[in-house]
């Protein structure tokens, strides 16, 4: 995130999760497609790192899905983190840590994140992808619930006509739709073909979009088997 991004989420962590399912239009599909992928590891993950975890939302559902996984959350906004803690008790390690930071110590099975990364300018997204496979073991998945931009600029308008009809459909108001375009100021989007491109630059043997609905998709990258 920007320095002034941790400010703005810490601003709304205590409501942030109620408005989810009016603002995200395909929020079951988006987060159910970022768990389910976790099945392309080789076996069920013991250690799980969220980037930009903020409340938890994504933690949780991983957490649900698989009981005995260890939960490492980061964000830079404490007051967001402080949602998750409370949500996920004493599976959760928590760290405060922007999206530039060097990883948690300790190996991970597989990186997570949503809705987070497109806070990174395009150089920043690839060192952390970079920073991201070298944490993985052989065979480790990375997968990123993302908003995405258009490949060209008429894709862009219609992401954000359609998002905001969605979302007014799904019953936003104007309070609630003028907050979430605040938040979306700190957003630096790319789209799918490069930041597949940039996974698979970045040393990922396998990278795919499995779900996409607009400007919400899932990326998901994984660590060759063969490498260590």
């Amino acid at each position: 995130m920007t320095d002034t991004a941790p400010a703005t989420f810490d601003a709304h962590a205590a409501a942030y999760e109620a408005p989810r399912r009016r603002l995200i239009p395909p929020f079951d599909a988006f987060y159910g497609t970022a768990v389910d992928a976790l099945t392309m590891l080789p076996a069920p993950p013991r250690r799980v790192l969220d980037l930009g975890a903020g409340t938890g939302m994504l933690s949780a559902r991983v957490a649900a899905a698989y009981p005995e996984a260890e939960l490492v959350l980061t964000d830079g906004a404490p007051a967001m983190l402080e949602q998750a803690r409370a949500a996920l008790g004493d599976r959760a390690e928590i760290h405060v840590a922007d999206l530039n930071d060097p990883l948690p110590p300790g190996g991970f099975d597989a990186v997570v994140s949503a809705l987070a990364i497109h806070h990174l300018d395009d150089a920043g997204k690839q060192a952390l992808f970079a920073r991201i496979v070298a944490a993985l073991p052989p065979g480790g998945v990375f997968v990123n619930a993302e908003q995405v931009a258009g490949p060209f600029p008429c894709f862009d308008r219609r992401y954000h006509a359609w998002h905001e009809a969605s979302a007014r459909a799904a019953g936003s108001d104007d309070a609630e739709w003028a907050g979430a375009l605040e938040r979306m100021r700190h957003d630096q989007p790319a789209d799918v073909e490069s930041q597949l491109r940039w996974l698979r630059e970045a040393g990922f043997d396998a990278a795919d979009c499995l779900f996409k609905d607009h400007r919400f998709a899932v990326l998901v990258a994984r660590r060759a088997l063969g490498k260590s």
